[in-house]
C-alpha cells in the first residue's frame, strides 16, 4: 500500500472554524480520509484531516519558515 504523508490523527480539542470547500476538493478530501482509514485502521471524518494537512503544509513551506523566522518579507 502507498505510504501517505499523514499518519494517525491525534485526538485533540479543536477550535471551531467554518470554511467552504469546492466540491472537487471535498471529494479528494473524502477519498484521502478513506485511504488513510484503510492504512491506519482509524475511522476518520474527512473534516478531521484539514488541520493536520494544513499543519503539514505550513511545516514544509520554506517560504513561510523564512517569513516566520523574520528572514523574509511578508
Amino acid at each position: 500500500m502507498t505510504k501517505l504523508k499523514l499518519g494517525a490523527i491525534p485526538d485533540d480539542k479543536p477550535v471551531k472554524l467554518t470554511v467552504d470547500l469546492p466540491a472537487d476538493v471535498h471529494r479528494d478530501l473524502t477519498a484521502y480520509a478513506e485511504a488513510l482509514s484503510a492504512q491506519t485502521g482509524q475511522q476518520l471524518d474527512p473534516a478531521r484531516l484539514v488541520a493536520p494537512m494544513l499543519a503539514r503544509f505550513m511545516a514544509t513551506d520554506r517560504g513561510f519558515a523564512r517569513v516566520r523566522s523574520g528572514g523574509g518579507k511578508t
